[in-house]
């Protein structure tokens, strides 16, 4: 028998193979699974959705304001009723107990709001298995709820945050807890496709200022903790997958429109490397006095 000739290593995708793959990928959610092992980035040392799942363990009444696809929201709430059953299991094989009032258990009611209709789709169908309802709302219309009416307030990137109905929709010693993009996120890959950008653009989402709207609203800002994280993108799919998901990064991002940048960055990354750029991330931790 005549054998085959080794066909030796795979041959290297293309950039048409690369682009075609990022902009066929469906865009809805926040779920970013499919970057794996095509782009990085670091998370904050403060973990969120595990520190949201502690706060919800303590709340009655909680809304999630623009939920994307509901993904952290799930993970808070499986994270406490892990929790919960954990907790209940050793409970019940011990002579002493915890307090009942020092006990996580799920709240009593959780909404959660969304504006992007496939968005709405995927939470609803996420969520209300855990008992939670989502509501479309648009992200600059005023929250659909009545004064006063949730104890937490939480939210993980929000495009941005309406302070003056964050403070309405809480009661008096409510928590708003959230996690907000930064200044000058990514701006590597923004300014690589937009070139340079005006210092108020540059500073827009500064915490500094969204520390001082909040407190204007009537909110007193109780922990505010921020970090610049590193981001890699290892191939030129994972860069157009990006761009189509985070719409606000290169507004009107098409491929045809930024082929020829797209095409020189794909060159570079096969020639140097991973393309670097840095995220920022800032911690909300604040209360509505009463």
């Amino acid at each position: 028998m005549t054998s085959l000739p080794d066909p030796g290593p795979p041959r290297p995708a293309t950039f048409e193979d690369l682009v075609a793959e990022g902009a066929s990928v469906p865009t809805d959610g926040w779920d970013f699974s499919w970057f794996e092992g095509r782009a990085t980035e670091a998370r904050p040392s403060w973990g969120y959705a595990v520190s949201m799942a502690g706060r919800l363990g303590r709340a009655s009444a909680v809304l999630d304001v623009q939920t994307g696809g509901g993904e952290v929201l799930d993970f808070a709430l499986s994270r406490l009723a892990d929790a919960t059953t954990g907790q209940s299991s050793t409970q019940s094989t011990t002579e002493t107990t915890a307090p009942a009032a020092t006990a996580p258990k799920p709240p009593l009611l959780t909404v959660a709001t969304e504006g992007w209709p496939p968005n709405v789709a995927k939470a609803t169908a996420l969520l209300r298995p855990r008992g939670v309802a989502v509501v479309a709302a648009a992200e600059d219309d005023p929250l659909p709820f009545a004064d006063g009416a949730f104890d937490l307030v939480v939210s993980r990137h929000p495009v941005r945050p309406h302070w003056e109905e964050i403070a309405r929709v809480l009661q008096p010693g409510g928590t708003y807890f959230a996690q907000h993009i930064g200044p000058n996120s990514v701006f590597e890959l923004v300014e690589y496709f937009l070139g340079p950008q005006p210092e108020g653009v540059r500073s827009a989402r500064h915490p500094d200022r969204e520390r001082a709207d909040a407190e204007a609203a009537g909110l007193d800002v109780v922990g505010l903790r921020a970090e610049r994280l590193r981001v890699e993108f290892h191939d030129i799919g994972a860069v157009v997958h990006f761009l189509r998901k985070v719409v606000w990064m290169v507004p009107g991002f098409t491929v045809e429109a930024y082929e020829p940048r797209l095409r020189e960055l794909h060159e570079r990354i096969r020639a140097e490397g991973p393309f670097v750029a840095h995220s920022t991330r800032h911690l909300f931790d604040a209360r509505k006095p009463g």
